[in-house]
């Protein structure tokens, strides 16, 4: 049976690769990722899937199901791209379009392989009359960390006994680490203006009042833990030097490996901003934009993933492949290479160079016992049900995530030979939860050892909505 569900990924692959590269010349920010939910969403109720759209007030956001009863295994989704990486699949920087959008994370690849595999372990499950439900989660905008959060807080992946996801990047590994949470808000000061030379008295000047808060911050950051970021732009700081600032903003981000850490920290970042308020006479004006919890590893979901990831085997990649990989890499900065290796601690032989050719256990900070310096609304859903996922090769060596070298990787034969090997990995774990109920109970016990039992609690406000389009 096993074999068949390869089988049978092999032959979507041209289905799947043909749509992994349709949306790839299609990117889409965050919410409103039209193009791509259509053609994922065709394929899967062509497949017999019963597709929800849209669910939590989100044009771009669904739920595909399949089968009956339990267990209740789930596959999240992403597809949405990011501002300003357009790129062609070159060894240069050549943009489609200026100032367009690019896939320089990977998500043309991530929500197609997960697709794949819910209807590989559908047919697998139907064929072999194997009870059980599946559901694909459409997820938007994970990029700005608000997609999965708004679907969380509409309790959408409540009842799940395992969820399942992935992420394009250099190692083919299980992703055991945890990641930060994470609160994203803008501090907005409302002042008076006035004639910045002749009568400076008048004027009550916002653009003060942000450059204090950040100078207090500063000042805060030798009092918080160590492994807390802090980092801000100022959006608006006034309009001409001869006019006090009637308005001017600063936008956060507050990280922490604690939920209830990043709380105190943004209280005290609040603290400092009503400080600056009074000492400025101006009014201030705090907007949430977005918010995550940690994400938590489920190390006995973990082992299946590896388990099936060691059956397919690791990608094998063509010759054009490795040129490419080869080109993309001696475009990098010096030393980018040797520092991701140092990150991952391990050396090029071990793990394939430029392309990664193994499959490992635990590698570096994305160990059990880590925590990442960055965020995932996956976070959230690792909060409500057991969850895991796995990192794979989809660029060279080096390639860091958000750069136009990593959109020219993932629409090229290096992602999409990848994205085979995630879906048949997603699908033959999908189908060993479906027959393995001591695993189910084993990563539920897990779950609520790791969660201490306690109920899952919405890191946004009831009164934040999600953007109708961006």
């Amino acid at each position: 049976m096993r074999d068949e569900i390869v089988t049978h990924l092999d032959e979507m692959k041209p289905l799947l690769e043909s749509i992994a590269i349709d949306i790839w010349r299609h990117p889409q920010t965050g919410f409103a990722e039209t193009y791509a939910v259509g053609r994922v969403v065709e394929l899967l109720r062509q497949a017999g899937f019963e597709v929800t759209a849209p669910v939590a007030g989100m044009e771009t956001a669904f739920i595909a199901e399949w089968g009956s009863g339990e267990p209740v295994i789930g596959i999240l989704g992403e597809y949405d791209a990011l501002p300003g990486f357009s790129q062609k699949v070159r060894a240069r920087k050549e943009p489609e379009g200026e100032g367009a959008p690019g896939h320089a994370c990977g998500h043309n690849l991530l929500g197609v392989a997960g697709v794949g595999a819910a209807i590989a372990a559908k047919s697998m499950m139907e064929r072999h009359g194997i009870a059980g439900t599946v559901r694909f989660f459409g997820c938007p905008a994970e990029e700005t960390l608000m997609g999965k959060v708004f679907m969380a807080r509409e309790h959408v992946f409540d009842g799940l006994d395992a969820v399942l996801t992935w992420h394009p990047m250099y190692i083919n590994t299980v992703w055991a680490a945890s990641s930060a949470a994470l609160n994203s808000f803008k501090l907005s000061f409302h002042g008076l203006s006035a004639h910045a030379g002749s009568a400076p008295h008048a004027g009550r000047s916002a653009l003060d009042a942000v450059v204090l808060t950040d100078v207090g911050v500063n000042y805060l950051r030798e009092h918080v833990i160590n492994e807390a970021r802090i980092h801000c732009v100022i959006t608006h700081g006034g309009v001409a030097p001869n006019i006090v600032p009637a308005f001017a903003q600063i936008w956060y981000y507050v990280r922490a490996p604690r939920r209830s850490q990043v709380e105190q920290i943004y209280e005290r970042v609040l603290n400092v901003a009503r400080g600056a308020a009074l000492m400025t006479e101006t009014t201030l004006e705090v907007e949430m934009v977005a918010a995550c919890h940690e994400y938590l590893p489920n190390q006995a979901l973990q082992q299946a993933l590896l388990r099936s990831m060691k059956e397919v085997g690791p990608p094998s990649f063509a010759e054009d492949d490795v040129n490419l990989a080869r080109e993309l890499k001696s475009t990098l900065p010096v030393g980018m290479a040797e520092a991701a290796l140092a990150c991952y601690g391990m050396a090029g032989e071990a793990v394939g160079d430029p392309l990664c050719t193994a499959i490992l256990d635990q590698v570096g900070t994305l160990s059990t016992g880590e925590v990442q310096p960055v965020s995932t609304d996956v976070g959230d859903v690792s909060q409500i049900a057991p969850t895991a996922q796995l990192t794979a090769c989809c660029m060279p060596l080096g390639v860091p995530l958000h750069t136009w070298q990593a959109v020219a990787s993932t629409g090229s034969g290096i992602g999409l030979k990848t994205m085979m090997f995630v879906a048949k990995s997603l699908a033959l774990t999908v189908l060993e939860l479906m027959q393995n109920r001591p695993l189910v109970v084993e990563a539920r016990r897990e779950f609520e050892s790791v969660s201490g039992g306690r109920p899952y609690v919405p890191p946004i406000p009831d009164d934040l909505k999600p953007p109708t389009s961006q």
